[in-house]
């Protein structure tokens, strides 16, 4: 019985993973090896049997005590800036352990370097081809609908929905979506090399998510084109940090320049189902968001 190791499961696509291991996938929480700087944080898992454990990816002797006796590792890419490091270290812990496949998280379109992420994945994509682990796999992920959770309340209140990324579009994908994707593929997945490219269905520029929110939520939205500079300027006004600022920017130009654009199915290649759509999940959101205000009013 192969030990199974999602690093980072405190996280929200971590926790998700765990969940669809135990409940969609079948897998026995014996079976499962939990790591988390904050072990307290995943005392849900742990009560069902989940081997919880201590991991922290900045430090080379807690990766090698967390990663032992795993056969199999899902490596989530760690959160902030100039990660790659911790990734490095985290694949090296891993061959050392006898770790026979790893899973990396990635982004679609690694090459562009417009987007302040993309070195971080790209190098750590090298490091994995380069590691001499037996087997690995890289989900190269699109955003998350859940991306726009901040947007579309404001949006929806505001009636203007603000955009830098002109008519770029972006496939975005349901984070439960990614979540199952890794799963599966860490359950039962074999040790050869391979890439998947992960989207939704369909891909949609601002002009799209904000005409689609509009009939999600029955409120008139208008489209306000921004520029570089523009956003520049509000962000920094609201106290957003430096490096902070400069990912939300040139994300605008990676969408811009299509970078997140292009539509596979990679996705129901990897899990035998259609991913949830932008209206489905959105017509969720909408549903939940009425629960909560005891009924949106439409302003038609």
């Amino acid at each position: 019985m192969a030990k199974l190791l999602v690093a980072g499961a405190s996280g929200k696509l971590g926790r998700l993973v765990v969940d669809h291991l135990l409940n969609t996938n079948g897998v026995s929480a014996k079976q499962i090896i939990a790591t988390t700087r904050t072990p307290e944080s995943l005392s849900d898992f742990a009560a069902r049997g989940v081997d919880v454990r201590h991991g922290d990816q900045s430090s080379a002797a807690s990766l090698s005590k967390a990663f032992e006796g795993a056969e199999r590792l899902l490596l989530i890419s760690s959160g902030g800036f100039d990660r790659r490091a911790d990734h490095r270290r985290a694949i090296d812990e891993a061959v050392r352990a006898g770790i026979r496949h790893i899973i990396y998280t990635s982004i679609p379109n690694p090459v562009y370097d417009n987007l302040a992420i993309v070195s971080d994945h790209a190098n750590t994509e090298r490091a994995l081809a380069e590691s001499g682990v037996q087997g690995w796999t890289v989900l190269r992920n699109n955003w998350y609908f859940e991306n726009l959770d901040q947007t579309i309340p404001q949006a929806v209140q505001s009636g203007q929905w603000f955009s830098g990324s002109g008519n770029g579009k972006i496939a975005h994908i349901s984070r439960s979506d990614l979540a199952l994707a890794a799963a599966q593929v860490l359950a039962n997945g074999d040790n050869e090399k391979s890439t998947f490219t992960l989207t939704g269905a369909k891909a949609y520029s601002a002009a799209d998510l904000a005409a689609a929110v509009d009939r999600a939520f029955e409120k008139p939205i208008t489209l306000v084109p921004t520029t570089r500079e523009a956003s520049e300027v509000s962000m920094v006004q609201i106290g957003l940090p430096a490096p902070l600022v400069a990912l939300m920017l040139s994300s605008d130009i990676h969408i811009s320049n299509g970078g997140l654009a292009n539509v596979t199915s990679d996705f129901e290649a990897v899990t035998g189902r259609k991913p949830q759509s932008f209206e489905s999940w959105l017509t969720e959101k909408a549903a939940g968001d009425r629960l909560r205000r005891g009924g949106i009013q439409s302003a038609r």
